[in-house]
């Protein structure tokens, strides 16, 4: 009998089938320009849930990604398919990518930091039953390290005979401008064996990046370096906001304006500009839950100083949210109960309807939990998708839509309408939360002519033209501004 011949081989002879299982923010838009881009390979996104795939296959995608609308129509139906049937695609592929959830542990061993790797095993164990032919599995999740090492051992002990070559090609798209950064990426990183089966695995997924992106940017490490590296580049990240951020409570304190701090600051070539604008906090599926992982490895690998620096990261940003909306109680008479805050943007950033993690939630807890009344306005998010993110238990969200409860319970003091000017009639306070363009031009006036006296504004994402609106004869509190003649008679907010 002859022994099955290796996939990397396979390849070169015949036309290429991926799949990738999960589609997500990652699988769906990764894959369709994978397939825009190799007009050869056959691609299929699989998923279990039939709503998520029908979405996919219907005229209303699944999620909101500019560009990815016309990416998909050019190529679906011809390379590119979407499909419930995960064990014929997954037989039938040559290159799998896995691109599932992997949650914060809720409970048990690491609980609040680790990775839940449920639905990584058990994507494994699929793999493993269903394959007929060699394959090359590709880690696309944010996994932690050492998990290809934990993959390879399922699909070896369970392998019949056949070849898995495992690699990591973690993504390291920002959602709003996910299609571009696809079609452009700064690099791509592939991480696999230093044997020659791995290094011929690797060269395969190579070969099919680069359809599009130049060999330069395609950068090739071991497993390890590229698994650390996708958490790395995010805590990074997160830490030049949380940096910024502390600098804007010193601003606050001081006269200072942290848009002209931060101005100078990126002026230095060794820093640079990105990422230093002062917010209410930073959210997304990636940072917290990239940090709490890389605090539990450290933590796991005998290095607490190391663990308590990145956990610092984190303290920031949850001081920042928290320091947002003890703000807002103390400059309107030390209480909000029975008021009508119009929250405008629940996104955690613009151009995206993705609401993981976003600093929203946290500030309509806190306002809650003072007896507001609160009044949502956001271009990209569902009324269901906001009374579920104010129900959820933490780490909840991460988890497939079919493993969450099915009917939350509405939050009685949340409205959620489909326009700016009604979120904030008759409101006491405005609070800017996502910093979607049109809320640069809203006609303010119109709005403080609205609203109830003395009327509010608290800009979480300096967007707002703070003097214009003073003129106006609104009170604004801007992150990280010199603070209104009415704030500074308060005392200071910890």
């Amino acid at each position: 009998m002859n022994a099955p011949v290796s996939s990397a081989c396979r390849l070169k002879s015949k036309m290429v089938k991926i799949c990738c299982i999960g589609a997500g923010y990652v699988g769906g838009p990764t894959m369709a320009v994978i397939a825009l881009k190799c007009p050869s390979i056959e691609v299929v996104v699989v998923d279990i849930s039939v709503s998520r795939i029908t979405a996919w296959n219907g005229d209303q995608l699944p999620i909101y990604e500019p560009g990815l609308d016309g990416v998909v129509k050019q190529c679906r139906g011809k390379n590119l398919f979407f499909s419930t049937d995960v064990e014929k695609h997954v037989a039938e592929a040559d290159i799998v990518f896995v691109s599932v959830n992997t949650p914060t542990k809720t409970r048990g061993l690491g609980a609040g930091k680790a990775a839940d790797l449920t639905y990584w095993e058990s994507a494994a164990r699929m793999i493993a039953d269903v394959s007929k032919s060699n394959k090359i599995v590709v880690e696309k999740s944010t996994v932690p390290v050492k998990t290809a090492e934990a993959i390879e051992k399922i699909l070896t002990h369970n392998s019949k005979g056949i070849d898995y070559q495992i690699l990591s090609n973690p993504e390291f798209l920002a959602e709003g401008t996910a299609i571009q950064d696809l079609l452009n990426p700064d690099r791509v990183l592939i991480g696999g064996r230093e044997t020659p089966e791995g290094q011929k695995a690797v060269q395969a997924l190579k070969d099919v990046y680069a359809h599009w992106v130049p060999e330069e940017r395609i950068i090739t490490t071991n497993l390890w370096s590229a698994e650390l590296s996708k958490l790395a580049a995010n805590a990074f990240l997160a830490q030049r906001i949380s940096s910024v951020n502390a600098m804007s409570a010193l601003c606050e304190a001081t006269g200072a304006d942290v848009t002209q701090v931060s101005y100078a600051v990126g002026k230095d070539t060794r820093i640079g500009p990105k990422f230093l604008n002062a917010s209410v906090g930073f959210g997304g599926s990636c940072f917290q839950k990239d940090i709490l992982n890389l605090v539990y490895i450290c933590e796991c690998n005998g290095l607490p100083e190391v663990a308590e620096y990145w956990k610092q990261v984190i303290k920031v940003n949850d001081y920042q949210k928290n320091r947002f909306v003890n703000r807002i109680v103390s400059s309107m008479f030390n209480t909000v109960s029975n008021k009508k805050i119009a929250i405008l943007g629940f996104a955690f950033k613009k151009d995206t309807g993705d609401t993981r993690e976003t600093p929203a939630i946290d500030v309509c807890k806190g306002l809650l939990g003072d007896k507001a009344r609160i009044s949502i306005y956001d271009p990209q998010v569902t009324e269901d998708q906001i009374q579920r993110d104010l129900t959820m238990n933490k780490f909840d969200w991460d988890h497939p839509i079919h493993l969450q409860p099915m009917s939350p319970t509405t939050v009685k003091q949340v409205s959620v309408v489909w326009d700016a000017y009604t979120a904030t009639k008759d409101a006491h306070g405005v609070c800017i939360l996502t910093e979607w363009d049109e809320f640069k031009t809203l006609d303010y006036q119109r709005i403080y002519d609205n609203m109830q006296k003395p009327a509010f504004i608290f800009d979480g994402r300096n967007i707002v033209n703070v003097d214009k609106l003073r003129e106006i004869g609104f009170i604004v509190y801007s992150i990280g501004k010199p603070l209104d003649p009415w704030l500074k008679d308060l005392p200071a907010v910890a």
